[in-house]
């Protein structure tokens, strides 16, 4: 049997697996899923079309699943799905999609620091980590192993590429290219993420050839159109290399710009 509080208010309606614990004062709506082995926070609130995979941790006074602040939402039936084995800190905000049928879908294993928020009809994907008050907007595509720092902010249809880290208290309006390393207002690239590649396994022969990818797309002068093409020669196909050139072409929003380091007169430029 579930291990629930006498305190907490569970819907009979909710589907909750056998060894669930929910701390005092939560509150479970009606159209709520808990996995396996879950455990439930005091004063937290989960609410609406939502489901929660095994294993995941919900601290004290979150809220998931509550409508979405979105003036377009009428009360359609929408749904907030989380995969396995996430860390959800204190106050953090999970809402679902805004249109009818629509997902806000996360995946597995991520960390979600307090007061973390995910807006409407986003997607995150595995092994992410947002620090303190990392923020998204409506319709935001977070991918693999990104960092996220505290206090960033994602602007609405942003897409965040995998293994790269922004900077805390970033305002990002433009695409963050996957293994990048970004921060400012608005975020530039200012690099590779080399830690995170490394600590990924990514040999030294791909990272190298990532580092001259680079230099083609920020450094060359030329047209991202034509830094592709001159990429697509002087580049080996690698499996990396045709992630990023793909995640660079269908970029809507653009992708961040460049920023690099005048070491000479301690400065930062950017193009």
């Amino acid at each position: 049997m579930p291990n629930i509080h006498k305190t907490a208010i569970v819907s009979k309606k909710a589907k909750i697996a056998d060894d669930v614990q929910i701390a005092p004062y939560a509150v479970i709506g009606d159209n709520v899923t808990l996995g396996k082995g879950v455990k439930i926070g005091s004063h937290c609130v989960l609410d609406g079309y939502t489901s929660i995979g095994n294993d995941c941790q919900i601290f004290s006074l979150a809220v998931i699943g509550s409508q979405p602040q979105d003036l377009k939402f009428k009360g359609e039936k929408s749904f907030l799905q989380i995969g396995s084995g996430n860390i959800i800190r204190e106050f953090c905000t999970f809402n679902p999609g805004t249109g009818e049928g629509s997902k806000t879908i996360i995946g597995n294993n991520n960390l979600f620091m307090a007061y973390s928020h995910v807006a409407h009809d986003c997607q995150v994907g595995n092994s992410n980590i947002f620090a303190n008050n990392a923020t998204l907007a409506g319709h935001v595509r977070v991918e693999d192993k990104v960092v996220i720092g505290g206090l960033a902010a994602i602007h609405q249809f942003v897409r965040v590429g995998m293994l790269s880290i922004i900077g805390g208290c970033s305002k990002v309006v433009k695409d963050i290219p996957p293994y990048s390393m970004c921060d400012g207002h608005p975020a530039m690239v200012y690099g590779l993420n080399l830690v995170g590649l490394r600590r990924s396994g990514i040999n030294r022969d791909t990272i190298k050839e990532l580092k001259s990818a680079y230099k083609i797309i920020f450094h060359s002068g030329l047209s991202l159109k034509h830094a592709l093409e001159e990429m697509a020669q002087k580049i080996p196909a690698l499996p990396e290399i045709t992630y990023f050139v793909n995640f660079a072409r269908n970029s809507e929003r653009g992708l961040s710009r460049s920023c690099l380091k005048d070491n000479e007169n301690d400065r930062a430029y950017c193009r």
